[in-house]
């Protein structure tokens, strides 16, 4: 506790952070649980900081409003009473969910429908979501009828007022709500100008300034693998968001074979291909969360392309017969050579 050098090291997810100060009261450290996973905060003190109760209080209250919002869990969130209607009528909802909804619709386009908030039906249908885990391989007539029920072309957004013309429609944004969630919480600690902050949910990463000694946060990317795998690389990307997505943790084996909980909204199956981890830096944590999922779906070559035209920063990390194989994008070389 008294060393002149206190290291911190989490691994959260599929990513892990170092951080380093000089006295333990020049940084806040938060944690608590959202959307299903936890939340870590790390915010170096300064004089516009509220008490640390009442600064923790804030941010529960603004993820639980998130939840509220955009939960498929909770009955009585916006999404969920959207997802109930059974007819075509308009439904009001918060800017916030009309944000990520519209972020939804931007990333099916640019990923070419690797990215479907629609996918609920699937992804329940597979066992990844709400309902419990199916007690069979769902049948192609299961899974034909289950897109049945997705379709982004039936979703249509107007300012804050969302509809859909499928009345069995199904919206789910958990690839890209807990990115939102970082970014209300990163926009939260933006107000009161700290000398700098990582805000981590679930693996979704924000990060700006500097520690407390006056250096870059330094973000360690996982293996893919168990938790004791390693590091993989480890960079220093100021003032930016990061999103890694993978295969290797939330899956379940059936008859011998491995179901990923990534489902290919185009097929309506489980991945199944070399890439086992994808990441993503860019401004905004919502942004990053999708395009990390939407990848994951991709594979390594598409993914590359897509990075390449867009200017995005992504490394992947694929499986080879002999280990891993890294690829990167030319967005992503600067923060290699750092």
């Amino acid at each position: 506790m008294f060393k002149t050098l206190v290291n911190w090291l989490a691994l959260i997810g599929l990513a892990f952070f170092i951080s380093g100060c000089s006295k333990p009261t020049e940084v806040i450290s938060l944690s608590g649980n959202t959307m299903g996973t936890t939340y870590h905060i790390k915010v170096v003190r300064s004089e516009s900081l509220p008490d640390v109760q009442l600064l923790q209080a804030e941010i529960d209250m603004a993820l639980e409003k998130v939840n509220d919002q955009m939960s498929t869990y909770r009955p009585s969130s916006e999404l969920s009473q959207f997802n109930q209607l059974t007819r075509n009528v308009q439904m009001e909802v918060s800017a916030d969910t009309a944000k990520v909804v519209a972020e939804g619709l931007r990333l099916y386009k640019i990923t070419d429908g690797a990215l479907d908030i629609t996918l609920g039906p699937l992804v329940n249908l597979w066992g990844f979501g709400p309902d419990k885990r199916p007690t069979t391989i769902p049948s192609a007539e299961m899974i034909s009828e289950a897109k049945s029920r997705t379709g982004i072309e039936s979703l249509s957004l107007s300012g804050n007022k969302m509809s859909k013309q499928n009345p069995d429609l199904y919206v789910d944004l958990s690839s890209i709500a807990k990115g939102f969630g970082v970014d209300k919480i990163a926009a939260l600690l933006d107000k009161y100008q700290p000398m700098g902050y990582l805000v981590e949910i679930g693996g979704e990463i924000s990060l700006r300034g500097t520690k407390a000694d006056g250096t870059l946060w330094r973000i360690a990317i996982e293996q893919p693998g168990d938790a004791s795998s390693g590091i993989q690389q480890v960079i220093s990307p100021e003032n930016m968001a990061m999103a890694t997505s993978g295969d290797y943790r939330n899956y379940y084996e059936e008859e011998g074979k491995r179901f990923s909980h990534l489902i290919d909204p185009r097929s309506g199956y489980p991945i199944d291909h070399r890439l086992a981890s994808v990441t993503v830096l860019h401004a905004e944590s919502m942004v990053a969360d999708g395009y990390a999922t939407a990848m994951m779906v991709l594979g390594t070559q598409a993914s590359l392309e897509l990075a390449n035209r867009e200017h995005l920063a992504i490394m992947l990390i694929e499986k080879q017969e002999d280990g891993f194989k890294v690829f990167y994008s030319e967005a992503f070389k600067p923060f290699v050579t750092q």
